[in-house]
Formats: structure tokens, C-alpha cells, sequence
């Protein structure tokens, strides 16, 4: 019983650091491990009454407050089949004949009567986090950023969790020189719980459980003609910690 558990641990390690270490297409994975529940995260997959998940299916989210628009999109780039941001200088994200075409979020501020862009997400690294750890059930933060000439920007989006539909961004933050932050609801931010309780999953169930996510991950990027490789999010530790909770139960 002992050597098996061993080759388990070892087998499933192993296929963990494997994941881990191919790029991954299919951004905005995440699992968090509160005491005795996995909540999974996999906000680009599809699920009931919305094909592409978290993703505005315009091609993009848009909230304007006072003087400032915020486009942006979850998970992946945007794409503007209507409406394009018209600004005076969008050279960090597609330039004049394609502004916003380049970036994951762009903003724009009013500066003596012109609007002036400023790429605020841009490239593949998305981070995703909890709102609340000590209520994991409120959903998440997808985090994108953007290292400008003048300023290092970022947004925060909360994507709240709400079985009901969706509400699309109202309100807009700025947080210091260039660091924005909004808010959403989607069913995509409410998570999968897996109990883990006493006499829980052992080996097989582990299996069962990487396999899955993988799958559903599988799922999203084959939904955009892509195939891609499940990257659980989250530190080293995190990832071990939810292993060894998972098997040795």
C-alpha cells in the first residue's frame, strides 16, 4: 500500500511539472485549496448559454466614466468589428488603423480635448487570483498589466461570481499614475467545488480530477481551433499542497 502511493505521488508530481512547463493557450485556469474543497476556476471555457465563457462575445468590454473609456478584454485580445476606439496616439496597441486591436485592455483620457490611449494589458501573461479567501464563492481578480516609456500600467478586473447572467462593467478606478480597476458579474466567476473531506478521492480520484481539468481546458482552446495544455496557475507550493491534500486523504 505504502509503495503504491509512492509511485502515485511520483506519477502525478510528474504529470503536474509536465503541464506546468508547456505555454499555455488557454489563460484564466485557476484552483484554490480552502481546507477541506478545491475551488477550480476556468473562466475561458465554455458553460451553459455562453460558448466562449468569460469572453464578451463583441469582442470586447467597454465602461466610460467622467472623462476616461476602459475597452477590455478577459482571457484574451480584443476584437472590434464595430465601434473602434478613436484616439490620438494608440501606437502600443495596433496603431490608428487598428487601435485596440494590439492589447488586452486600452484606456483612454480625455487631455485638452483630444482623446489620448494608453495600452494598459498587453501580452499573454494573465494573472488570476481569489477576491476573498475567507469566501472563495465571491469569485476572482484577473489581473493584466503593460511597461509603457512613461508609466508601468495595469488593470484589475473582479469578475464576481452570479449563476443569474451577466453584468457587464459600470463603475471605473484609477489607482495612482496608470493602475485601473472594474468589476463584472459572470457565471464564469462562480467556481467547481470537489469535496475532499475524510475518505475522499485517494489516487484514482486525483487522477480523475488533473484529467478533468485538463479536459475542460482542452475544451476552450479547441472551441477557438486551438489545441492547448491545461497550466494549473498558482506558486510551486500551491500546487503541491493541493496534491498532497488530495491523496493522501
Amino acid at each position: 500500500m505504502v509503495a503504491q502511493r509512492i509511485i502515485i505521488v511520483i506519477v502525478t508530481l510528474f504529470t503536474l511539472f509536465h503541464l506546468t512547463s508547456v505555454t499555455a493557450t488557454a489563460p484564466c485556469q485557476f484552483s484554490f485549496l480552502d481546507g477541506k474543497k478545491l475551488y477550480n476556476y476556468t473562466l475561458s471555457s465554455p458553460i451553459r448559454n455562453f460558448p466562449h465563457g468569460i469572453l464578451s462575445e463583441d469582442g470586447f468590454y467597454k465602461v466610460a466614466v467622467n472623462d476616461t473609456t476602459l475597452w477590455f478584454q478577459l482571457c484574451d485580445g480584443m476584437i472590434f468589428n464595430h465601434d473602434p476606439p478613436i484616439c490620438a496616439d494608440c501606437w502600443d496597441c495596433g496603431g490608428p488603423k487598428r487601435c485596440g486591436m494590439e492589447c488586452n485592455a486600452l484606456v483612454a483620457n480625455n487631455v485638452g480635448g483630444y482623446h489620448v490611449c494608453t495600452a494598459i494589458g498587453r501580452g499573454q501573461k494573465i494573472d488570476v487570483d481569489i477576491i476573498d479567501k475567507k469566501n472563495p464563492h465571491t469569485g476572482v481578480i484577473v489581473k493584466m498589466s503593460n511597461s509603457g516609456p512613461k508609466y508601468n500600467c495595469s488593470l484589475a478586473v473582479s469578475v464576481l461570481c452570479n449563476l443569474n447572467g451577466v453584468q457587464g462593467p459600470r463603475t471605473l478606478e484609477r489607482l495612482g499614475a496608470c493602475d485601473y480597476v472594474t468589476e463584472l458579474k459572470h457565471p464564469s466567476g462562480c467556481a467547481i467545488i470537489v469535496n475532499v473531506h475524510g475518505g475522499g478521492l485517494g489516487w484514482f480520484g486525483t487522477l480523475l480530477i488533473i484529467l478533468s481539468l485538463t479536459w475542460t481546458s482542452g475544451l476552450a482552446c479547441l472551441g477557438e481551433h486551438r489545441v492547448c495544455v491545461h497550466l494549473w496557475r498558482g506558486s510551486l507550493r500551491d500546487r503541491l499542497k493541493v496534491t498532497g491534500a488530495l491523496i493522501l486523504l
